[in-house]
């Protein structure tokens, strides 16, 4: 498969990037500067610099021809300014969406948080920092945007993420509003295992999940989600 992913020098993404690699699929990494370059082809990635909150939406189309995965791994942070996380975090999204309807792109995978639920319909929590509130917002806003689209997406809700080594042990939740979503930790790694299952299964389309870690291991942990079963 050809898998293209926003925001391919994070720390998932690079995993990500690894793991598909691996498996002997193309990877193609979007990443905002040169000086990136050199890592992601060292992670058996094929790098294309872009600025995805400037680009025209058809330069970003042009890299997601014949593509059959666009990821969406990209973020300016909780600790990054409003203004940024909403051209990120949201409008980022909204524009490799944009471009993946655009090529053709049907499979559209977003790493979103645990915790946007705390900020559906204008609520301002009193234990959510400010900083990380807006954060939210912007998650929330580009699910949103997301759920309309007539794609085969998947949106992922980690827990605190940690650079701990993977142990290939999850649990996987149903998320939206209503469910529930345990805060606990989960290591990058792992989310990068999982991800690289949905997109290898073409597992849980059209669906949220939350992820943290657990005593399941990972292929069997998404089979179970895909079949409509509940990790506890």
């Amino acid at each position: 498969m050809r898998i293209v992913i926003a925001g391919g020098h994070g720390k998932i993404a690079r995993q990500l990037t690894r793991e598909l690699a691996k498996g002997g699929h193309e990877v193609v990494g979007l990443i905002r500067t040169e000086d990136q370059r050199a890592d992601l082809v060292a992670d058996g990635a094929v790098p294309a610099v872009i600025d995805l909150e400037q680009a025209p939406s058809a330069e970003v189309a042009r890299l997601l021809a014949g593509a059959d995965v666009a990821v969406f791994a990209a973020g300016a942070g909780a600790g990054g300014s409003e203004e940024r996380r909403q051209a990120v975090d949201f409008g980022g999204s909204v524009r490799l969406a944009d471009a993946a309807e655009a090529a053709g792109v049907a499979r559209f995978i977003q790493i979103s948080s645990t915790g946007t639920e705390k900020v559906r319909d204008g609520q301002t929590p009193a234990d959510v920092p400010a900083d990380f509130l807006g954060y939210l917002q912007a998650k929330l806003a580009a699910e949103e945007d997301l759920i309309t689209r007539p794609l085969a997406w998947t949106i992922v809700r980690p827990g605190g993420l940690v650079d701990e080594p993977a142990t290939g042990l999850v649990r996987l939740n149903p998320a939206g509003p209503g469910l529930a979503e345990d805060r606990a930790t989960v290591p990058r790694g792992d989310v990068a295992a999982v991800l690289a299952a949905l997109i290898e299964t073409g597992a849980a389309p059209r669906r949220v999940l939350h992820l943290v870690s657990g005593d399941t291991p990972v292929a069997a942990a998404v089979a179970a989600f895909a079949s409509g079963g509940v990790d506890h």
